[in-house]
């Protein structure tokens, strides 16, 4: 994956007030958005933005567009995201949240089969410090250096950023895949493309309590791996069957052990586990070599 300041962005419902704004914040950081759609009203320019009705045509005007930014009610986002596809983007990231769970499988069988790359629904997007942003993360917690993030969580990446930068400890992305109940990428894809990418000399995993995808994680890390890894866990004190409102992860009830569970997969195979945010940056330091500090 090649995200720079040079990669083409456009944002699909450019002209909703939440997506205007996203879409002007991107461009404050730096983000090359070449252009946004909304059906119908293409040939306008939209505080700054050209405006296409479709994706096909905002290709045959600037080229090939790397990634698309999707910010539109959830029952359009299936359309959105199979009309960006067909005009040959690879990378869509979808911010709305709630989108149907079919419409979800129906697009991720496309996208499979198109090896276009799917992060969210219902996420905070990727950010690369100081060169662009595609989401919502927001830009003052972050700054450039080695250590990559991979986050179940939205503002616990932020977090995870923040304690990272206040130990002037930069980040090269920050990945947040995505609160709804079916999202597009895992961490095993990122950890992939992150142990590939030049940039990031460590990986930091930020889970959560329910399903087994840290598990599965944590397996796949001391098999494929390379770089080192540390992982926080999220939950550790969320009170045993118990609901809530909240992000998914937290919706069903917690089972007992559950997150011991998690955090035994990741020590089974010799990944360290924060026990909190703030004891991350020391994990850092421990596992990366001295000469970058």
């Amino acid at each position: 994956m090649n995200l720079t300041r040079d990669s083409k962005v456009i944002v699909q419902g450019v002209t909703e007030k939440i997506s205007t704004q996203i879409a002007l914040m991107m461009k404050s950081c730096g983000t090359n958005v070449v252009g946004g759609i909304s059906p119908g009203e293409g040939g306008e320019e939209w505080h700054g933005i050209p405006v296409y009705s479709l994706v096909e045509q905002a290709v045959g005007k600037v080229g090939v567009i790397d990634t698309s930014v999707i910010v539109m009610p959830a029952y359009q986002v299936l359309d959105a995201a199979l009309e960006a596809i067909a005009s040959g983007l690879k990378q869509i990231v979808i911010i709305t949240e709630g989108v149907p769970p079919l419409d979800m499988v129906k697009l991720l069988r496309k996208a499979e089969a198109t090896e276009t790359l799917i992060v969210g629904p219902n996420c905070a997007g990727i950010i690369v410090p100081d060169q662009l942003l595609l989401g919502t993360h927001p830009t003052q917690f972050y700054t450039p250096g080695p250590i990559g993030i991979i986050s179940r969580s939205n503002t616990l990446t932020y977090e995870v950023a923040w304690e990272l930068t206040k130990s002037r400890l930069g980040q090269s992305i920050s990945v947040s895949l995505g609160c709804d109940p079916i999202v597009g990428s895992s961490f095993l894809q990122w950890l992939q493309i992150l142990d590939e990418d030049e940039r990031t000399e460590l990986i930091v995993l930020v889970g959560e309590i329910s399903g087994v995808s840290e598990e599965v994680a944590a397996s796949y890390i001391s098999e494929t791996i390379d770089k080192p890894v540390i992982a926080y866990i999220a939950g550790t004190y969320v009170p045993i069957n118990q609901n809530y409102s909240h992000i998914n992860c937290l919706i069903s009830a917690r089972v007992a052990g559950e997150i011991e569970s998690k955090i035994a997969a990741f020590e089974a195979v010799n990944i360290p586990v924060a026990k909190r945010p703030s004891d991350i940056p020391n994990l850092v330091r421990n596992l990366l070599d001295k000469r970058y500090f």
